[in-house]
């Protein structure tokens, strides 16, 4: 032992004899709380758990049922009397988490807490009194969306303002996980501005490693003194459960998304008309900002061509809001309303140089992550992204346009088409964009034969 310590010292004294400087942390003394009292936030975040509620949703799906089980030899031969009727629909059950913003009763959910349910039932905590509640107005861009029921005098959560928070703030996530009732989780901001998960149109997420499973969609997250930061909205998993990346949607967001809900039922985006992408490290070189997103496209007949903007201009100001990437010039020109001039500021040929411009409303032509495709009425689709192949475990091989919704009772609900699917063929055409989708439509007229990957299994369908 003693010849181990003398070679430890010998070696300490070579490498500060060889110049080898570290920083050293100054020495800490390891404390304890004060005898007798235990350290809790049950004070700071008791408002607001009465403000989180349970939302139950209902929705009925019909099925499609196989020829052969009409078949009156096929009834017999499973011993279907012919006069049973078979079930034409099922009736899927929902649970999720909502937040009490008004004392009337609006309640701020995820939007896919909600989608397409034909019954919204709300419970408030501590009580089993259930309200029927009605859908105000849902965007699914931001799968934000809000719903009312009827009752006064309710508490309502206070805002907090989530442009002010920072890395490693300690922050609880509340709400309904797995439907085991009210629970609250704990953590911190783990990361900021997150806009590649590829969940949402229009991204720019709390990241947190505060414990968000299934049930707690919709939910609060809340800072330390009790003031809402965030609406919880999706993790990032394998397996199911919450494996420490969690998302949720800022409240400043929130806020503003669920201002128009409740005031006109609808959100509406401002459209500037360019197709952008981010300053990768071979363009730095090219320009004099190193942070900004670049015009690949200039639309005809939209606020862009009309005030001159180009191919090439790297845009890195809207108005006093910095542009660091393509999905910040996004969220910013989608989180001003149509009608309204701004000041775009941007770099041509190593001059930075500004123009007004007026924007326009977000077309409804333009296909998104959960919008109506021109392909068959009644189907959402988007297009794959790496976050999704992770999320949903989709393997790299495969190739394809995601479907995200379908409507019931539209031409893509009879035609067989379900959530989750990958179309991944028309005809003799290979999918792998939206973009391949438009150009096969306008290539095969009338019916067609569309290929789907259903959970690894290729199907076909028919459509027109």
């Amino acid at each position: 032992m003693k010849k181990t310590i003398l070679i430890s010292a010998v070696l300490a004294a070579t490498l500060m004899a060889g110049g080898v400087e570290f920083k050293q942390a100054p020495a800490a003394k390891r404390v304890m709380p004060e005898a007798g009292k235990i350290l809790s936030y049950n004070e700071a975040i008791k408002d607001i758990k009465a403000c989180v509620v349970n939302i139950s949703a209902k929705k009925r799906v019909k099925q499609n049922i196989p020829p052969a089980f009409m078949d009156p030899f096929f009834r017999q031969f499973f011993n279907m009397p012919f006069g049973q009727a078979m079930p034409r629909e099922r009736v899927q059950h929902s649970l999720g988490s909502g937040v009490i913003v008004t004392s009337d009763g609006y309640i701020v959910t995820n939007n896919h807490v909600v989608d397409n349910a034909d019954e919204v039932h709300v419970t408030l905590p501590g009580s089993t009194k259930e309200y029927t509640a009605k859908v105000v107005g849902a965007d699914p861009k931001t799968d934000i969306a809000v719903i009312k029921i009827e009752a006064k005098h309710l508490p309502a959560a206070v805002m907090g303002n989530s442009d002010r928070l920072k890395t490693g703030d300690l922050v609880f996530a509340i709400g309904n996980p797995f439907g085991v009732g009210e629970s609250v989780s704990q953590g911190i901001v783990s990361a900021l501005g997150k806009d590649s998960v590829g969940i949402n149109q229009y991204e720019n997420f709390i990241q947190t490693d505060a414990a968000i499973n299934p049930g707690n969609s919709g939910g609060a997250l809340v800072d330390s003194r009790g003031a809402l930061i965030g609406i919880n909205s999706a993790i990032i998993t394998r397996s199911g459960a919450n494996n420490g990346i969690g998302f949720a949607i800022p409240v400043n967001m929130v806020k503003r998304v669920a201002t128009q809900l409740i005031e006109h039922g609808k959100v509406e985006y401002g459209f500037l008309g360019v197709n952008i992408s981010d300053l990768t490290p071979d363009l730095q070189k090219v320009y004099k900002n190193k942070e900004g997103a670049v015009v690949l496209n200039v639309d005809k007949d939209t606020p862009a061509r009309k005030a001159g903007l180009k191919r090439g201009d790297l845009i890195i100001k809207v108005d006093d809001t910095p542009i660091k990437d393509a999905s910040d010039l996004k969220n910013a020109i989608g989180s001003i309303p149509p009608g309204r001039e701004v000041e775009i500021t941007f770099e041509r040929n190593k001059r930075v140089q500004s123009v007004r411009v007026k924007l326009a409303k977000f077309p409804e032509s333009r296909l998104s992550s959960s919008e109506k495709s021109g392909f068959v009425e009644g189907l959402s689709l988007q297009n794959l992204t790496d976050p999704m192949r992770r999320q949903m475990g989709i393997p790299e091989d495969i190739e394809g346009v995601m479907v995200t919704g379908v409507k019931p009772d539209t031409p893509a609900d009879k035609a067989g088409f379900m959530p989750g699917d990958i179309i991944i063929q028309i005809e003799d055409t290979m999918i792998k964009s939206i973009g391949d989708i438009e150009k096969a439509m306008k290539k095969y007229p009338g019916d067609k034969r569309i290929y789907v990957n259903r959970r690894g299994i290729i199907k076909i369908l028919v459509a027109r």
